[in-house]
Formats: C-alpha cells, structure tokens, sequence
C-alpha cells in the first residue's frame, strides 16, 4: 500500500500518540518511518484521495499536534509515495538538507498575512493627499460631471495615483512585517492581493509580530488585513 506523508523530523522526536489519526475514511491510524537520524510521520494512503475539508484539517491537525513536541518539516497536503521503503530512501538521500532545516526552523512558525485596499478610502486618500487632483474632482463636479475628455482625464490621474499609493503601502507593509519575522516569502504575482506573504515568526515573537499587524492595521484605514496562523512553516521547508 502507498504512504501518506504529513511531515518529517528528527528520531529523537517522541512521534504521534498511538490514538492520532489522519487522512481517510475511516481516518487512518497516524505512524512512523525511520532511516537514520530522521523520522517521518506516515499513515496507508486512502485510495483516490482529493482535497477535501475533512482530510485537509486532518493533515494539518496531525502536523499541529506534532510540532508540539519538536520541530517538524511539514509536507503539504497529498504527499503520497510507493510505500515505506520509499520514504526511507528519500530521508536517507536529502539526509543532511533534513537536518538543516529542522535547526533552521525549531521554534518557529507560519504567519500568512494578505492585503488589499478599501477602495472608497484610498480614493479618499489620494485626493487628500494630492490638491491638484482634488481641485480637478471638484471642478468637474461643479460643471456638472465635466466633459468626457475631463472625466477620463481625471480618471486616468486617480488610477495612477492609487497605483502609485499601492507601491507605498506595500513597501511599508513589507518594511513593518520584517521587523519581527525570521524570514519572509513572497506569494504569486497577479493573485488580486496589494501583499501576499509568508512569514516565518519565532515563537516568543508571535505576540510582537501580531502587534506590528495591528498597529499597521489601526494606522492605515485605506488598508485591509487577513492574518492566518500560526501554522507549519510550509512556506519554509525548501
């Protein structure tokens, strides 16, 4: 039968309680494979498994429950390989990048922060911040709406001054969340987001990280924030 695997960490590790359980229906019991100096936590891989809720939050609440006790490189969901010996020849080859990784990130965790913009307030924004284009609006509002050359002109200067507003609050959101985090991944470009990033916190950092999150927050209402976590330093693995 296939191995599922939700992530790998050093022997020493104490390993999943015999009562966890993972991905499946019937969820499957939770186990391990060793090879040398590392461990990965396995179960049997169910037959056609597919993305569901209730495997996702299986494969994280094993990933959960075990970095609880030790670091834990966390695989993402549907790592499936031809059976143990597999694994075991997988954690003997990458052995010693394992091993990097686990020291690189013990005591350590994933903070997803995202960010887009409150359109009617950075509008708002814009034209405070700019009394030429203000001027502009207000002109065009006086005559009634303007001409249509000076509505797509006063439109084509508000696009680039919240494009230009765009690259500053990212900037600054980039800047704030650098201070508290280890490190920090930049997601896809063209995801619909202003900023969308991973950042790896240091446990004793979490509530220092989620206060720069909230001053950033309280400080620019043109700004929306979603902050997920923490979670298993996917983002970090390598």
């Amino acid at each position: 039968m296939s191995t599922y695997v939700y992530g790998i960490t050093r022997r020493s590790h104490p390993g999943p309680t015999t009562e966890l359980v993972g991905v499946g229906e019937p969820p499957l019991p939770v186990r391990t494979v060793t090879e040398g100096e590392l461990l990965a936590i396995v179960s049997d891989a169910p037959e056609n498994l597919r993305p569901k809720r209730r495997d996702l939050l299986a494969h994280q609440r094993v990933l959960s429950e075990a970095s609880v006790t030790g670091a834990v490189l966390p695989m993402r969901f549907g790592g499936v390989s031809p059976d143990d010996d597999a694994v075991k020849a997988v954690l003997a080859e990458r052995a010693d990048h394992f091993q990097e990784r686990l020291t690189a990130l013990d005591g350590k965790v994933e903070y997803n922060v995202k960010a887009t913009h409150n359109e009617e307030a950075v509008l708002h924004q814009v034209l405070a911040d700019n009394p030429g284009l203000r001027a502009m609006s207000e002109a065009n509002q006086r005559a009634g709406g303007g001409t249509h050359e000076q509505k797509l002109q006063l439109g084509e200067r508000i696009v680039a001054a919240v494009q230009q507003r765009e690259q500053i609050d990212a900037g600054q959101v980039h800047q704030e969340l650098e201070r508290t985090a280890e490190a920090i991944s930049r997601g896809p470009d063209s995801t619909g987001w202003l900023v969308s990033v991973s950042c790896l916190v240091a446990r004793d950092d979490e509530q220092a990280f989620l206060s720069v999150v909230d001053t950033l927050q309280k400080g620019n209402p043109q700004l929306k924030l979603q902050v997920s976590g923490p979670l298993p330093p996917y983002s970090f693995v390598g």
